[in-house]
């Protein structure tokens, strides 16, 4: 409130201070010309100030580790404290990566998480007045998660760089600002940094190229990012260009053309033209295309070297000059010069003239020749002219070269001609090259002139006829006949003219060579395919070769007999097993006489009917291999050759086509059937398919290792044995190991077949470790990887055996149950032995339990155990136990109720008592075996009531010491005992008075009544019924029956159900009561008599 009251205050001041126009000055007019009034009296109320919020980093977005700092002020006051918030929530102190100043008024925070990421706002306190202001501004501070990556690129992308381009390079981080750029080459230190994110190599030269990298930092504890994936930079020389002349010489004549090119490695490069290092330009007679130069009507100002350089436009990169080629150029065009060599005048048909036609200056030229103003097609700077019929030539030449230079005609040479003919030879026969003994015919003439004569020339020797040799001349011309060629007559024949009228010889006429062979032509009779052994279907051709002359026609044969073929090849398709046979050759020419050649070798044609069918092998011969295995499979067809064979893997073709197939590292997926099948290189013929062979490729198998024995942890001197094998193949051998080392055979140690098996005879504590093994195929080099390891324990000395008794009494009592067990703390698989004062008992397990002891059980008792099959190891035996067994007390029922009071009572009393034991007991009482849910008592009373049926009664002493509980009493029987015993007491007393009273009546009547004598005497009638009369009386009425109840009547009295037994025990407890037998005894007598009196008579 009082703050209201003063802001009140103020508010009507400052209103009172325009009405009187008196300016109020605030806390920002601290700097006012104009101040108050000091005679004034008005109070000053004011706002408080705004906070300004200044973020003192350089920026508000930042990375795990960096600082940032904000700083709090209020204008014109220092006497304010200041609270911070992010996200409206006031910021701690004692958070270690936030720091303050003494007032709070700089926040320094360290941006370890992004849980620094929020709004952040301050509030300032005045320390005098109290006043807290509102907040101004905040300011947002952005936090990210991880560092970042720059990204590096170049200006230009160029593969290749060239020395004095420039290059730059920037490294572009996308979040935040204010970093400075580190940038490396080849991995070194930093080799520059930089305020911008660009590094600019302004003229390259070889030692720029590269790798190059950068990273960024920012802040006076520098934050670092990470670096940027590295870029290459390669710097080479650019390509030199090569200049090229287009046309076909350096020096020309005006109004020629000359054409350069300028050759450079890539397309990218235009081409600049130099003539004596001065830039050329186009103009009408330079034309510039790409990378050709073209100079029309070339004169003298062009003359000089000219050179050519590259340049990538783009990249302002150019090469240095290239080859220079010099161009001259002359002024006038020459006259050529022309001679006759060694001419004579006249000549004759047939004789050559030599002309030769000269320019001494350039070069290049070519030739025109004219006779007589008509243009010859020669073109070379000799011409050597053969001289027609005719009677005056005139001869004259001139040069040209290109399109546009042309000298002026020569002078001219005058040449006189006479014609001469020239024989001319023929060979009349058809072969220059003959063989010995056949004929050769020439002939010689002039086109039917008549007027010469003719010489005969072999190797420019006049020939002469002789025996062999035949010159016949006619008007028509010469005829040389030789009629058996040999040898010697070997040569090149040629004739010659004479006119016979003058000395006029012709040339001799053309030469022809005849080749006379020093022997027969050799046949060679060659057969395609020639393999030993062809096959029904197959095709074979038969070809008869003479590698000299020609002409020839074939004779053919088979097995002698002729065949109608006549050509060189003699063919025979789809062969049949008819075909087969020896076949030979011959050859003929000529007809007048025919010339015949020797015989050919013969060749025999083998031809089989059935198609063949490969075999297969496989090495190794198994049916199955294993990974990593070299399995090789061969095709052999065994007749003939020439087979090209093909496999397959389920059907499928392999790329392959050699007679053998090979497997060099075998996995899961080279398993399969493999055929072959063969195939002619030539024929094409197919054999039968292989049969088929499966390969299964598994896995190595891993050994496994067991303990044949039971256990791992053994005693010294227990034996030990292992086993490895592999799925129960016996192709394997085994090797052994405790941990590294491989276990050897000692006199402890052995091995079974093919160590299979290691047994260890005696353990002992060296043979404590990690057992495990590995196998090798006894016929390959496979070996498989180790087994699982089994740690096999051997204990240092022998167990110890500890018997125990449950439960632990020194005396036990009859019926008492006892228990001896026997421990052995370590390993397993024993079996016990039990021994009762050194005696070995039949009990085998490691408890021995007597269920209910008698005296008999008394005795000292020891265990001992043992384990193991082949061999038994066995323990020491346990300490004795001593064990003394006493009879248990039995329990006795007494019935207390007695005879006399029969007649006073319902009820029995009955007492249990365990004689001759003066301890204290409990007595439970027991109805036909079933406890009776009463009180612990000495006597139990049985009424009518609570036993309407008479049952059968035992007791039983308990107590808390030793024994606990006594025997069971024998079994007591409470059946109707009162009722019997009153009818038993009123019987007798019946009979007493009764026997009295008959005695004293018969003695009355003997007294009082005498009979008469000879009066006839009646039997007297008997006062008591015989047995026999009682049996035949079924409806004899007991005397007694008004003294038993319904129930009574309907009762079955029955010897064994009186007598049964109600104790659980199996030896009957009799009735000991003397009292209760004479009851029984009476009961049964009187059921047996129907209730009645017998006569004893």
């Amino acid at each position: 409130m009082w703050l209201v009251k003063v802001f009140s205050v103020i508010y009507f001041t400052a209103c009172a201070a325009q009405d009187s126009n008196i300016a109020v000055p605030t806390l920002g007019d601290v700097t006012s010309t104009n101040p108050l009034p000091t005679t004034t009296e008005a109070t000053t109320i004011y706002e408080p100030p705004l906070p300004s919020l200044q973020l003192h980093s350089a920026w508000p977005n930042v990375f795990p580790s960096e600082k940032v700092e904000f700083k709090c002020s209020v204008t014109g006051s220092a006497d304010w404290t200041f609270t911070w918030y992010r996200n409206t929530q006031q910021v701690q102190d004692p958070d270690p990566n936030v720091s303050l100043s003494a007032e709070g008024s700089t926040l320094t925070i360290t941006a370890a998480t992004q849980a620094y990421h929020g709004d952040y706002s301050c509030k300032a306190h005045h320390k005098t007045f109290g006043v807290t202001t509102k907040s101004n501004n905040s300011i947002k501070l952005t936090v990210y998660a991880n560092k970042p990556k720059p990204t590096l690129t170049r200006s230009l992308t160029f593969d290749k760089m060239f020395p004095g381009e420039l290059i730059t390079f920037t490294c572009k981080v996308d979040i935040s600002s204010g970093w400075e750029y580190l940038w490396y080459h080849n991995g070194t230190d930093a080799i520059q940094t930089t305020t911008t994110d660009t590094y600019t190599i302004a003229s390259l030269d070889h030692r720029n190229s590269g790798q190059y990298h950068c990273k960024a930092k920012r802040g006076k504890h520098p934050f670092f990012t990470e670096e940027s994936d590295t870029t290459a930079l390669q710097v080479s020389d650019p390509p030199k260009p090569y200049l090229k002349l287009l046309s076909s010489w350096p020096d020309v004549f005006e109004n020629e053309t000359v054409e350069f090119s300028c050759e450079v490695d890539s397309t990218d490069w235009t081409v600049t033209w130099y003539r004596d290092q001065n830039k050329l330009q186009e103009d009408d007679q330079v034309y510039i295309a790409d990378s050709s130069l073209n100079i029309a009507w070339i004169n003298q100002d062009y003359e000089g070297g000219y050179a050519c350089k590259a340049h990538l436009t783009l990249r302002k990169v150019k090469s240095g000059f290239s080859n220079t080629v010099d161009v001259t150029v002359y002024e006038n065009t020459p006259t050529p010069t022309l001679n006759k060599v060694l001419g004579f005048n006249p000549m004759y048909v047939g004789e050559t003239v030599k002309l030769n036609c000269s320019v001494n200056v350039a070069s290049g030229w070519k030739y025109q020749w004219f006779e007589d103003g008509i243009e010859l097609p020669a073109s070379t700077e000799t011409n050597s002219i053969n001289l027609a019929l005719s009677g005056q030539r005139k001869y004259s030449c001139k040069a040209t070269r290109g399109k546009n230079v042309s000298t002026d005609f020569s002078e001219e040479i005058q040449q006189d001609v006479h014609e001469i003919p020239v024989p001319s030879l023929e060979l009349i026969t058809t072969w220059f090259d003959v063989f010995p003994t056949e004929s050769v015919k020439f002939s010689c003439g002039m086109n039917g002139s008549a007027n010469w004569t003719y010489t005969w020339y072999r190797n420019t020797q006049e020939v002469h006829a002789d025996n062999v040799v035949n010159v016949v001349s006619d008007s028509n011309g010469a005829t040389l006949s030789i009629r058996s060629a040999s040898a010697e007559h070997t040569g090149l024949y040629n004739c010659k003219g004479h006119l016979k009228d003058r000395s006029v010889n012709s040339n001799f006429s053309s030469a022809q060579h005849l080749s006379v062979y020093k022997k027969k032509p050799q046949i060679t009779l060659t057969r395609d395919p020639a393999y030993e052994v062809m096959f029904r279907g197959e095709s074979v051709s038969f070809s008869c070769h003479i590698n000299e002359s020609f002409g020839w026609t074939y004779i053919w044969s088979k097995d002698n007999a002729p065949l109608l073929a006549s050509k060189s090849k003699y063919s025979l398709n789809s062969i049949e097993p008819a075909n087969q046979g020896v076949y030979a050759c011959q050859a003929k020419r000529g007809s007048d006489p025919a010339f015949l050649t020797d015989r050919s070798q013969a060749i025999r044609l083998k031809v089989q009917g059935n198609q063949p069918k490969p075999v297969m092998t496989q090495q190794p011969d198994v049916k199955e291999v294993y990974t990593g295995e070299s399995v090789s499979f061969e095709c052999k067809v065994e007749l003939s050759s020439g087979w090209r064979f093909h496999w397959f893997k389920d059907g499928t073709q392999l790329l392959v086509n050699s007679s053998s197939f090979n497997i060099s590292d075998a996995d899961s997926t080279s398993g399969g059937t493999f055929e072959c099948m063969a195939i002619r290189d030539k024929t094409m013929y197919s054999s039968q398919h292989s049969d088929g062979r499966i390969l299964r490729v598994a896995a190595i198998p891993v050994p496994s290792i067991k303990l044949i024995t039971p256990w791992f942890d053994v005693f010294p001197t227990e034996s030990v044995k292992f086993s490895c094998g592999m799925n129960g193949s016996s192709d394997w051998i085994y090797t052994w190991y405790i941990y590294t080392q491989e276990v050897q055979a000692d006199h402890t140690a052995s091995f079974g077949l093919d160590a299979a098996t290691l047994f260890i005879s005696s353990a002992s504590a060296s043979r404590r470790g990690q057992y495990k093994c590995t196998a090798k195929l006894k016929s390959r080099s496979v070996s498989s990887i180790f087994s699982e390891r089994l740690t096999l324990d051997v204990y240092d000395t022998k167990p110890r055996v500890t018997l125990m008794q449950n439960p632990v009494h020194h005396v036990m009592h009859t019926e008492d149950s006892v228990s001896f067990s026997c421990h052995i703390n370590v390993s397993s698989g024993w079996k016990y032995l039990w021994f009762k004062d050194g005696r070995l008992l039949s009990e085998s397990g490691n408890n021995h339990t007597i269920k209910s002891v008698v005296k008999t059980n008394t005795g000292s008792y020891q265990c001992q155990a043992k384990r193991g099959g082949d061999t038994v190891f066995s323990s020491d035996q346990s300490q004795a136990v001593k064990l003394d067994v006493e009879e248990r007390p039995r329990a006795d029922i007494i019935l207390l109720t007695g005879w006399s009071e029969v007649f006073s009572t319902d009820s029995l009393v009955l007492r249990c008592g365990v004689p001759g034991n003066q301890d204290m007991w409990n007595y439970t009482w027991f109805k036909e075996g079933q406890p009776i849910n009463l009180p612990y008592s000495k006597r139990h009373t049985v009424t009518p009531q609570n036993d309407p049926e008479q049952s059968l009664y035992t007791c039983q002493g308990i107590r808390t010491g030793r024994p606990s509980y006594s025997r069971s009493s024998d079994s007591f029987k409470t059946k109707n005992l009162l009722l019997k015993r009153r009818v038993l007491l009123s019987i007798s007393g019946c009979i007493f008075f009764g026997m009295i009273a008959v005695f004293l009546g018969c003695i009355v009547l003997r007294v009082l009544r005498k009979p008469a004598d000879g009066e006839e005497r009646t039997e007297e009638a008997e006062l008591f019924l015989s047995m026999a009369q009682l049996k035949d009386r079924d409806n004899a009425a007991c005397p007694l029956v008004q003294y038993i109840t319904d129930t009574e009547l309907n009762a079955t009295f029955k010897e064994a159900d009186e007598n049964g037994t109600i104790s659980s025990e199996t030896i009957p407890l009799p009735i000991t009561s003397q009292e209760d037998q004479d009851v029984t005894s009476e009961s049964q007598d009187a059921t047996e008599k129907n209730g009645g009196l017998v006569s004893f008579k």
